[in-house]
């Protein structure tokens, strides 16, 4: 009898019971089987059909998980559907007892396979400061990876990330721990929908710290970096979590008892899976052998061993010697098989996968990733020249202005499949619009458009390979010197002569995936190879220059900023990039992104934040975190607030009129921050406690109402969260440098101690 009918129909009452028995009835070798994976495409010859010689050799007893099976080869929705239908077929009537495999993909800026919707990447995201269109995205990514039989993601990844150097930072959702916490809740919500028999379960990374933080004191630790993970866990309830490959107080993460067994399920009271990063086990240091790898992770609460289990396959050794109990294993498979269950993988007529023909990339979608680039972009500078509106010749020119890989992060299938694979994907599958494709499609009438690329990203190899991280990456530092091939000319000559004859120039500029991402480090946050110089040529012209820069970071421009008639931060927009764009510098739309991190004006490799309390005159910062320039304007008015408020109330209320005294419509994003008012407080000086996002037509105002618990004034206090009675401001800002209403709540009576909190987010 298979597991199928074992455990028909289980609910959150009886999973636990059901699991028993279920492995109670496996052998010792399906159990392991359980805790690590494999790589799908060795199943399957070229036509697509299962060769089950290379199952029976390879999965005898099953197998716990196929690991990032839809990013690997150049396949359909149908076909790759298709290929899991066999696989989850042959190990449900082949297998000892039947067991479903978990199938497990990347899903940050949608899914990382052929075809699929390319949303913008996650620290552009973050600029929209929308949680609800960050749910919606999602939510599509989930019903496009359950049709093709993925149902879990290994997604967000919401590191607090405060290094503007680091080479991961475009995938985070920025500096501040609420801003993540808000966009992952959103993330995972929009993955599970409250249903995981129907949907996929999310993965939030890098446990903890990997971003940076890790070393942080306790406090900022316990309160900023650990509180996207925690909010995930206790608000959207997600099922798994990823350690990083990095060391936390001095051991590595993946296995760490304080960080995993104290931390996670003693504080955080978290009760599900727990994976390691790529071949992290296998890294450990100081360690005798792969026996010892396995034995130290699971003993420091690690679950599953990813991607191949090279380390776990030693677990019956380990358990022999007395390394690893019996019981830490068995902890391990029932956590994967409870989360199968709960998945419905086991259900009787499971559903794995869809029946039908399955269509990627939507209209919807696109719709979804055109409206999230528009808001990801921020407008750092503008003299009046945007909105483009008097007509005339546009140079365009730039080694981004008509490439896909400006549009695309780290973790698209294209970057993938170029970085890890060497394999060049085109820009059609799906139709990745460039800025020359947008600018040209939405031109105006009285508008002309001419295009030269003028400079290339770089002349020379600017970035390495870590030796830490993905073992995959080893090989890569023996081509490290690669560059991407842009299948263009780039005449400096040709690019100067059309931008001198040109009423306005548009450069685009900035990194691509070889000069940002995972394991690829540069030494430098300037523009890459001779940009800077071009840049500065080109405003030697005399014309207006509008420099749009695409990226996974913020890049220092401070040289030239105030020379350029304006400078849009365009990230990594996805495949509508282009469209938003031309939207945004012809006036159809108007710019509302604001700043997910502070914006460096000189080179930095060091944790900068804003809620460190940094001055308005710092020299490092040429831009504020939530900063970000409109084409309206927008007047603030009429605060109201309660002033006096019990420790024990469960909210108090805050709110304000807003007003669009400009002449277009146009979306403000409204913060508001708390700073505490005794110098004594345990608070910082100021934290970012709730936002949102207002649309106004000119002359319109609307009030803006936050609902706020007295627990976000509140501070981590040596194991649980403490409310003390206090004064406290609270600030209404167009950023955090840009405070223009403020009040004063005071909490009376006396200090109230929680183990954990319970309210996170001004409702």
């Amino acid at each position: 009898m298979g597991c199928a009918t074992l455990l028909a129909a289980c609910s959150s009452e009886n999973i636990d019971k059901q699991v028993d028995a279920l492995y109670n009835k496996m052998s010792q070798e399906e159990r392991l089987a359980q805790l690590h994976g494999i790589y799908l495409d060795q199943f399957f010859d070229a036509e697509g059909n299962l060769d089950t010689a290379t199952c029976l050799k390879l999965i005898p007893n099953g197998i716990g998980h196929f690991s990032q099976y839809a990013v690997t080869q150049r396949k359909t929705p149908d076909e790759l559907r298709d290929m899991v239908a066999k696989m989850q077929a042959w190990l449900m009537t082949r297998t000892p007892n039947g067991i479903p495999a978990l199938f497990h993909d990347e899903v940050l800026s949608g899914i990382a396979t052929y075809g699929a919707t390319i949303y913008p990447q996650q620290i552009g995201l973050a600029c929209s400061f929308n949680p609800e269109l960050a749910e919606t995205k999602t939510r599509q990514t989930a019903n496009d990876f359950r049709q093709i039989g993925g149902r879990l993601a290994l997604s967000p990844m919401v590191d607090v990330v405060r290094n503007p150097s680091f080479n991961r930072l475009e995938e985070s959702y920025g500096e501040d721990g609420y801003l993540g916490a808000a966009m992952g809740v959103a993330f995972v919500k929009g993955l599970q929908q409250g249903d995981l028999k129907h949907n996929v379960a999310a993965c939030s990374k890098h446990f903890l710290g990997y971003g940076g933080g890790g070393d942080a004191k306790e406090k900022e630790l316990m309160e900023d970096i650990l509180l996207p993970h925690e909010a995930i866990i206790r608000l959207a309830g997600s099922q798994v979590l990823m350690t990083g490959y990095h060391n936390f107080r001095e051991t590595n993460c993946v296995a760490n008892s304080q960080l995993q067994n104290e931390i996670l399920r003693g504080y955080l009271k978290y009760d599900g899976l727990t994976i390691s990063d790529y071949g992290s086990i296998d890294q450990l240091s100081n360690m005798e052998s792969l026996t010892h790898c396995a034995a130290a992770a699971i003993n420091g609460g690690n679950d599953v061993d990813f991607p191949e289990g090279k380390s776990y396959t030693h677990l019956p050794e380990a358990i022999e010697k007395g390394m690893v109990s019996p019981e830490a294993f068995a902890t391990a498979v029932k956590r994967v098989l409870k989360l199968k269950a709960k998945l419905g993988l086991f259900d009787e007529n499971a559903d794995l996968y869809s029946a039908e023909h399955i269509e990627f990339d939507t209209p919807e979608e696109r719709q979804t990733s055109y409206e999230l680039a528009t808001q990801s972009v921020v407008l750092l500078k503008n003299d009046g020249t945007l909105p483009l509106k008097k007509g005339g010749k546009i140079a365009l020119t730039g080694p981004n202005a008509n490439s896909m890989w400006a549009m695309l992060g780290d973790y698209t299938y294209q970057s993938m499949r170029y970085f890890w694979q060497l394999k060049m994907e085109d820009a059609m599958h799906p139709r990745i619009v460039n800025l020359k494709d947008g600018l040209t499609n939405k031109l105006p009438k009285n508008y002309t458009l001419a295009y030269s690329r003028g400079c290339d990203w770089t002349e020379k190899v600017e970035t390495t390979i870590e030796d830490t991280g993905d073992e995959r990456a080893a090989y890569m530092r023996k081509i490290q010197d690669r560059k991407i091939d842009s299948g263009e000319t780039a005449d400096l000559a040709a690019a100067l002569k059309l931008a001198a004859s040109s009423d306005v120039i548009i450069a685009a500029v900035g990194e691509n995936v070889i000069l940002c991402g995972e394991n690829r480090n540069r030494t430098s946050l300037r523009l890459p190879g001779e940009q800077e110089a071009f840049v500065e040529k080109l405003i030697a012209t005399g014309k207006p220059v509008v420099l749009v820069v695409f990226g996974g970071r913020a890049q220092v421009i401070s040289k030239f900023e105030d020379k350029c008639a304006a400078v849009i931060q365009a990230w990594y927009p996805g495949e509508e990039g282009g469209n938003a764009l031309a939207d945004i510098i012809y006036g159809n739309v108007c710019p509302s992104g604001k700043l997910s991190v502070s914006y460096p004006a000189k080179e930095l490799n060091e944790p900068i934040c804003y809620n460190y309390g940094i001055a308005a005159n710092d020299a490092r910062i040429a831009h504020p975190f939530g900063y970000g320039l409109s084409y309206a304007t927008f007047a603030y008015g009429n605060l109201n607030m309660e002033k006096t408020v019990s420790t024990k109330a469960e909210t108090f209320d805050v709110s304000l009129d807003v007003t669009n005294t400009g002449e277009m419509e146009a979306e403000e994003i409204v913060q508001l921050y708390v700073s505490p008012t005794d110098t004594t407080a345990k608070l910082k000086p100021i934290q970012l406690q709730g936002f949102r996002r207002v649309l106004l037509q000119p002359g319109e105002t609307k009030k803006v109402s936050f609902a706020m618990s007295p627990q976000q004034l509140g501070y981590y206090n040596n194991g649980h969260w403490t409310i003390d009675a206090g004064k406290y401001a609270i600030k209404i800002g167009a950023s955090s440098a840009d405070i223009r209403l403020q009040g004063t709540v005071t909490l009376e009576g006396k200090s109230k101690d929680l183990p954990l909190r319970t309210k996170y987010f001004a409702d």
